[in-house]
């Protein structure tokens, strides 16, 4: 299984108004808005990106980061198979992608998603 990119997600009541200062101050761009998250990239380096997220859509909880990665089943497998507390069960989102919420060791709750292909 392999990682194509990590997203801390902050959470914020107003994502909107919170992207306003990124953009301004270190001159990220919005990538993605659907009212409840907003993703900034970096010009140039579409990789580099920040998540301000007022709630989930979903799943109960704001997870702290999202990981990507290229096989998600693969990774729910090993979750369960470990015996770690799932907080959003493997889920095919509306928003064309496939995801699951994991706690951590030390409790922060991780997006494990992927793309829908």
């Amino acid at each position: 299984m392999g990682v194509n990119r990590i997203v801390p997600n902050l959470h914020n009541a107003d994502p909107a108004a919170a992207a306003g200062f990124y953009r301004e101050v270190v001159g990220l761009e919005a990538g993605m808005d659907m009212g409840w998250i907003v993703t900034l990239v970096a010009p140039g380096e579409r990789r580099i990106q920040l998540s301000l997220i007022s709630a989930d859509e979903t799943a109960p909880v704001v997870a702290d980061v999202s990981i990507e990665v290229d096989d998600v089943d693969a990774a729910w497998a090993a979750a369960q198979a470990r015996g770690d507390e799932i907080v959003h069960p493997l889920t095919d989102e509306p928003w064309g992608v496939r995801r699951f919420f994991v706690r951590d060791p030390g409790g922060k709750v991780i997006n494990i998603v992927m793309h829908a292909q």
